[in-house]
């Protein structure tokens, strides 16, 4: 079977530098909150343009701890897409907040400024006290975030990006993790820039954001290490991971580079087959990371069956996200825009992610394209 995604390559190619970095951690055995911890987030400042960053235990808590600088309360109202990874709304709920969900774009999957609005007037109604809005970079691409802060800034709302999947792609010759008041990433293994293990970190130009997450993260300390400034949480990145993801993050903008060649291919061979699908749309002015090459099936394929045939050729596949976060039992009952996420709902019936790493070859991306192609012929 093909990799779906092949972090073997890519640790063959840093496996003594990555070795040399974990005996370094080893050596000098701060395990916890060791001089690689800042040297990463001093690497990542650099390279988002980012004034502050804190590197935490995942993508998950990064967005708890954004939540908590940003002063969320219980019963606040966040908006979030339903088209995403369980960990966005979840994250308000951790904290007590609800979830408003919105629809996404059907081109670009990402989350609709004019859904946002929709949503926006219908709290009024409910009387739901709407604080924010969580973007989405879903499978690498930012969303359209001039026109979501206009719309944020004329009803006094922040915004916070959730880059777990868009870290290092750009929008408007920004870097994703800089395009808004604070954002969030994760490393987790399968994202484009991942350790070995959890990780995530947390972005922003704001000091007091910062100060807020970085007491947060060791559970509210203060000036003292036994002494409390607010309730917080253990949201540490452990040393051995911050090593790795060095080591990484001196490939990524390569590898970045590579993640768009193969994008391109893809894009290239499918449209010479005539292929009846949907390819990945970007907008002006931004490019992706490209954490996946998510296509849309015809609406009369049938997915599970098209999914069951390239097995059967040695193709992975995966679908994200097959049911709507807003449809799931623990989150029925919160709001939703009164569009009633048609997008949403006809996306997660449609949407399937083809092999996509910065070391698949283009005798790859031919194979699984006239692969697909023939499939799709057949099923229609």
């Amino acid at each position: 079977m093909m990799d779906f995604i092949d972090l073997k390559q890519q640790q063959k190619l840093i496996r003594d530098k990555v070795d040399k970095r974990i005996s370094k951690v080893l050596d000098h055995g701060q395990y916890i909150q060791g001089p690689e911890v800042k040297e990463l987030e001093n690497e990542l400042s650099l390279f988002s343009k980012s004034k502050f960053v804190l590197c935490c235990s995942s993508g998950t808590d990064a967005l708890v701890l954004g939540l908590i600088a940003l002063g969320l309360r219980p019963n606040e109202g966040v908006i979030v897409p339903s088209f995403t990874f369980a960990s966005t709304p979840e994250a308000v709920c951790m904290l007590g907040g609800t979830p408003f969900f919105s629809d996404v774009k059907l081109d670009t999957y990402n989350i609709c400024e004019e859904s946002i609005i929709k949503s926006i007037n219908k709290a009024k109604k409910l009387g739901i006290n709407l604080k924010g809005i969580i973007t989405v970079g879903l499978f690498g691409q930012p969303s359209d975030m001039d026109k979501i802060i206009e719309v944020a800034n004329s009803n006094k709302l922040w915004v916070f990006d959730d880059a777990a999947q868009s870290f290092g792609a750009k929008y408007k010759d920004k870097i994703s993790g800089n395009l808004c008041e604070i954002s969030a990433t994760s490393f987790f293994p399968a994202k484009p820039l991942g350790c070995y293990g959890d990780g995530g970190a947390l972005f922003t130009n704001n000091e007091s954001f910062y100060k807020i997450a970085y007491s947060s993260h060791l559970h509210g300390m203060g000036n003292n290490k036994y002494e409390y400034d607010r309730i917080g949480m253990n949201g540490r990145i452990d040393t051995i991971q911050a090593a790795i993801l060095l080591e990484k993050l001196k490939i990524f903008k390569s590898e970045l580079f590579k993640r768009e060649e193969i994008a391109k291919y893809y894009i290239k061979r499918f449209l010479k087959l005539n292929t009846n699908i949907n390819l990945p749309k970007l907008t002006n002015n931004t490019n992706s990371s490209w954490a996946q090459f998510t296509i849309q099936l015809p609406l009369n394929c049938n997915r599970e069956k098209f999914q069951s045939l390239m097995r059967q050729k040695n193709i992975p596949t995966a679908i994200y996200y097959p049911i709507p976060i807003h449809s799931q039992s623990p989150y029925q009952n919160f709001p939703i825009s009164p569009d009633n996420l048609k997008n949403t709902i006809e996306l997660s019936n449609r949407v399937i992610s083809l092999p996509m790493h910065p070391y698949l070859s283009q005798k790859n991306v031919d194979y699984i394209s006239i692969t697909a192609d023939e499939i799709i012929r057949s099923l229609i």
